[in-house]
């Protein structure tokens, strides 16, 4: 099969589809791989090193996209790439559909074969392709509600782990998936008052055995969350429905509840947000501000650490993308369930239910 990975386009995306490690593999399979010129660079790979790999360098993204039978990349394809997208041609990448009614018009007029990351879904529920840019992103919703609380940066100025003497931040979590467990981990380890929140006890068990003494739980509810709203500094969103939209969990009437400079980082952007009042940002224009609240909404987190971020995703991805350039997508999704549940749109149809169910379109099953 012949592979393409273009360079990304989206504000500040400096992740790449595929790793020279990854080229290697594929070119070992017996695929040949196109690599748009400088696509690796904000990666730290350089087109030496996908050379060395057996990669070909093209030098546009219109070249990339015209020859390449399979697109790998990592985040949905932006407007100028639409009509880049032709008939038959399989893309492998995130595209969280249920938030963005242009891009999933555009691919189904496009009748190529849609393959989404987020909706790989193993028979445990579990999300293999979505797990490591959420570990990155849980993470990183930290780090960032560190700097935005910050007072230059519009934020309370205070400090999340405190001093001997005053009392650190505190954290509210919602949602105790991959994000909301990796986001509990970092602001614990800082030392903030954490509370990690979601609707199943079997999870809250969980997180209480495995978590520090700085993280508590509790079951989430409309009641609970705006009865913490008051006394929080730090709110993360990371609840997510698999190809879905996220509810709205913080609705624009809470934010009165709040102290103006509290923080709200909405992980769950991607797939529509969890706060009523989010809209997504990009990594040069992070934030805003709702009613004294401060809003953090960037889109592609992940992206602002892509070496750490390509290396973790190549890793999970190139799996999948081997048996696909092997077999073909139909025999790949065939003989792969996980795989099969990928598959969003198909020469124009939609065939997701929760996306078809978003915009109010019509589903029609996979048929392989």
């Amino acid at each position: 099969m012949i592979i393409g990975v273009p360079k990304e386009i989206k504000n500040n995306e400096n992740r790449v589809g595929m790793t020279p490690a990854g080229v290697h593999e594929m070119v070992a399979h017996g695929h040949k791989v196109y690599v748009q010129a400088t696509a690796g660079n904000g990666s730290g790979f350089s087109d030496d090193d996908y050379r060395a790999a057996g990669a070909e360098i093209l030098p546009g993204i219109a070249d990339v996209y015209a020859v390449a039978e399979m697109i790998v990349k990592v985040k949905e394809p932006i407007e100028p790439e639409y009509p880049l997208v032709r008939k038959g041609q399989v893309v492998f990448t995130y595209f969280h559909f249920a938030s963005d009614r242009a891009l999933t018009e555009a691919m189904i007029a496009s009748s190529a074969v849609c393959i989404a990351y987020e909706t790989v879904r193993l028979d445990n529920g579990s999300l293999p392709l979505l797990v490591p840019m959420s570990e990155v992103a849980g993470r990183m919703s930290v780090q960032e509600g560190c700097r935005f609380l910050e007072k230059p940066q519009g934020g309370r100025g205070i400090l999340l782990g405190g001093v001997p003497g005053v009392k650190p931040a505190k954290v509210l979590i919602l949602g105790a998936g991959v994000v909301g467990r990796n986001a509990a981990l970092m602001a614990a380890g800082l030392g903030a008052d954490v509370t990690i929140a979601d609707i199943s006890l079997p999870v809250l068990r969980h997180v209480a055995d495995v978590m520090p003494r700085n993280v508590k739980t509790m079951f989430s509810s409309r009641h609970n969350i705006e009865a913490e709203l008051p006394t929080t500094d730090l709110v993360i969103g990371s609840v997510l429905i698999p190809g879905a939209k996220a509810p709205h969990l913080v609705t624009k009437e809470m934010l009165k509840l709040m102290r103006p400079g509290t923080l709200l980082v909405d992980v769950a952007i991607d797939q529509g947000g969890c706060f009523e009042t989010s809209h997504p940002t990009t990594h040069s224009e992070p934030t805003y501000v709702v009613d004294g609240i401060v809003h953090y909404a960037v889109a592609n987190i992940p992206g602002a650490v892509p070496f750490t971020s390509t290396l973790a995703l190549t890793n999970a991805t190139l799996p999948y993308a081997l048996q696909l350039a092997d077999k073909g997508w139909r025999a790949a999704c065939a003989a792969n369930i996980p795989l099969r549940e990928g598959v969003n749109i198909v020469d124009g149809k939609v065939v997701y239910e929760a996306v078809a169910e978003a915009w109010n379109l019509p589903f029609e099953p996979l048929t392989l």
